[in-house]
């Protein structure tokens, strides 16, 4: 009994020590691969942002205004002449073109005046004819003795008068002619005519010279060319003047235009006009520009922003107008530092060139310049960046 029981004990105690080797062992293995797979995972975790350096390229000095349309001709359209409305010939918001009729008086007034007209000038031209011969008569009774001279001035008085009275006649003529050429109104120019604001059947008040009160019949407004006002302040109608003495050029410069739903400037215009003084009250000076509209889409009254080059091309820094954030009054750009840190930098930008935004201060050209991932990218806070290109869009320029 004594020696079977010495000899399980030394057995029990080998298994322990194999049990305790292997389970060393195991955990070694677990401990190695969990640190690989947190040493695999610890970069992974850290947020992806893309990074470029500035573009660098060479830009043009801008000034952008925003402007609004006005017609180069505009009218109210009233009567010359009175009478009864008896036609209307066009529909409201139509391009009518010079000479178009668009409305007509009653003729028949100013008929029956010119009628009467030109039958005073038939009884004149009678009278002027019996008064030339009576005067010749007279001259010849005058030559023989057996009239006298009294009666040849008052023969030859007689025949001024008549002359006079031919001439008054012809004078009524043209006087009724005009009033009734002026029955049927026409379109002095080629635009779009606004609403009629009298109907068939209504009696017009007219004037000649507006003397008196007149009916207003429409409006009409010219659509091309058409005019692009807009207002420059003090400062830049300094730099746009200064540039102008540099260049000794005049006012026939190139401004491009962009309407309010467009992206790119794609029209262009003239600029023909700066006023001779500034607003005291605004302090800003008018300027005008002159743009083509073949298709009629611009109208009097819309805005569009314009864009006057006012500077030679200099070397420049741009970024995506995305990497601009807005601090209070301020500009910030995210940059990586070499460690991988957030650091943001404060920036003074200026217009859009290809869709970017120039960066006047505040960066250098080797920065790199968070331009995707943004708001993974916390000042102080480690990222991993991945390099990205900065393209520059040769026909998007905005302003």
């Amino acid at each position: 009994m004594t020696p079977k029981h010495v000899t399980r004990r030394p057995l029990l105690a080998g298994t322990i020590a194999t049990l305790a080797i292997v389970v060393t062992a195991a955990w070694v293995a677990y401990s190695y691969r969990q640190g690989d797979a947190a040493a695999s995972v610890a970069p992974a975790a850290l947020p992806q942002v893309v990074v470029s350096k500035p573009l660098e390229r060479g830009v043009d000095s801008r000034l952008g205004f925003l402007g609004q349309f006005s017609a180069v001709e505009q009218l109210e359209l009233r009567a010359q002449v009175g009478g009864t409305l008896t036609g209307i010939h066009f529909k409201d918001g139509d391009i009518v073109h010079q000479g178009d009729l668009l409305f007509t008086i009653d003729p028949r007034p100013y008929e029956i005046r010119l009628a009467q007209a030109n039958a005073q000038l038939e009884t004149a031209k009678a009278r002027l004819v019996l008064a030339g011969r009576e005067l010749h008569r007279a001259e010849v009774l005058a030559a023989k003795a057996f009239g006298t001279e009294q009666t040849v001035d008052q023969r030859t008085a007689d025949q001024r008068t008549g002359q006079a009275a031919v001439d008054d006649a012809k004078a009524q003529i043209r006087d009724a002619e005009f009033d009734l050429e002026h029955c049927r109104i026409t379109a002095p120019f080629t635009g779009r005519i606004g609403t009629h604001l009298v109907s068939v059947g209504n009696l017009i008040a007219g004037s000649r010279t507006a003397t008196s009160p007149t009916t207003l019949l429409t409006t009409l407004v010219s659509l091309d060319p058409i005019y692009l006002d807009f207002d420059m302040s003090e400062s830049d109608f300094l730099t746009f003047s200064r540039d102008r003495a540099r260049l000794k050029g005049g006012l026939a410069d190139k401004v491009e235009i962009a309407l309010g739903d467009e992206t790119e400037f794609a029209r262009q215009g003239t600029l023909d006009f700066v006023d001779n003084a500034l607003n005291r009250s605004s302090g800003t000076i008018h300027a005008r520009a002159t743009v083509p509209n073949p298709d009629g889409l611009l109208t009097p009254g819309l805005f569009a922003r314009v864009r006057l080059v006012v500077g030679a091309a200099v070397p420049a820094l741009l970024v995506p107008d995305t990497a601009v954030l807005p601090d209070q009054s301020q500009h910030i750009v995210m940059t990586v530092a070499p460690d991988g840190t957030v650091v943001p930098k404060r920036v003074e930008i200026g217009d859009l060139h290809g869709g970017l935004r120039v960066i006047r201060s505040g960066l250098t050209p080797n920065d790199q310049v968070i331009i995707d991932g943004i708001p993974h990218a916390a000042p102080g806070a480690k990222v991993a960046p991945q390099v990205g290109t900065i393209h520059y869009a040769a026909t998007g320029d905005q302003g």
